[in-house]
């Protein structure tokens, strides 16, 4: 990937209601990087946004969580980004992956959705040429349960887990950001 990444959008659903589900695998991976760099989120309500400003080695990066339903992240994604002018292979997107155990994560560029519903709306308005993030969840074992299983609370085991992950690759974003992509893929995967 030679684009160097400008906006780090996590994925997740608005509110106290969803906050704790690991369908926010997403934002909490954001708002672990606001934490860690000190950035308070603001609401940007022209595009329905979340939005926080920080530099990382030199690197200036969007913190963004859309404040529409997963299945509507694009709308909110592409509108902030299009206003701004970064291309779709400057966007890091942040997300839950239910083909991933809790615990592992995944840096891919472009690629389709896999039944991710803020994935298949990104897709729709901007392209497959963003990058992806993907942070494990595990898998209910049966595809009737997904909708109740993404939209329920982690147990305590799973959600350290994930955090774990999310603190190392938190740990790499200014290789990552620097370009240093394949390092940072021997490293997490």
């Amino acid at each position: 990937m030679n684009t160097t990444i400008k906006l780090l959008a996590g994925l997740g659903n608005p509110g106290k209601k969803y906050q704790d589900t690991r369908h926010n695998a997403g934002f909490w991976f954001v708002e672990k990087i606001a934490e860690q760099y000190g950035a308070r989120f603001k609401k940007e309500p022209r595009y329905n946004v979340l939005v926080a400003g920080v530099e990382i080695d030199g690197h200036p990066l969007r913190l963004v969580m859309p404040q529409s339903y997963m299945n509507r992240s694009g709308e909110a994604l592409y509108g902030l980004a299009h206003y701004y002018a970064i291309p779709a292979d400057a966007i890091l997107v942040a997300h839950d992956d239910l083909d991933l155990p809790a615990g592992k994560v995944k840096l891919k560029k472009g690629g389709g959705h896999g039944g991710h519903n803020g994935l298949r709306d990104m897709i729709a308005r901007m392209g497959k040429d963003f990058a992806r993030l993907r942070f494990g969840i595990g898998h209910p074992g049966h595809r009737d349960d997904v909708v109740s299983f993404v939209l329920h609370k982690a147990s305590a085991e799973e959600r350290a887990a994930i955090m774990g992950i999310q603190q190392s690759t938190a740990d790499w974003l200014p290789e990552l950001l620097a370009g240093d992509w394949n390092k940072v893929m021997n490293q997490l995967h």
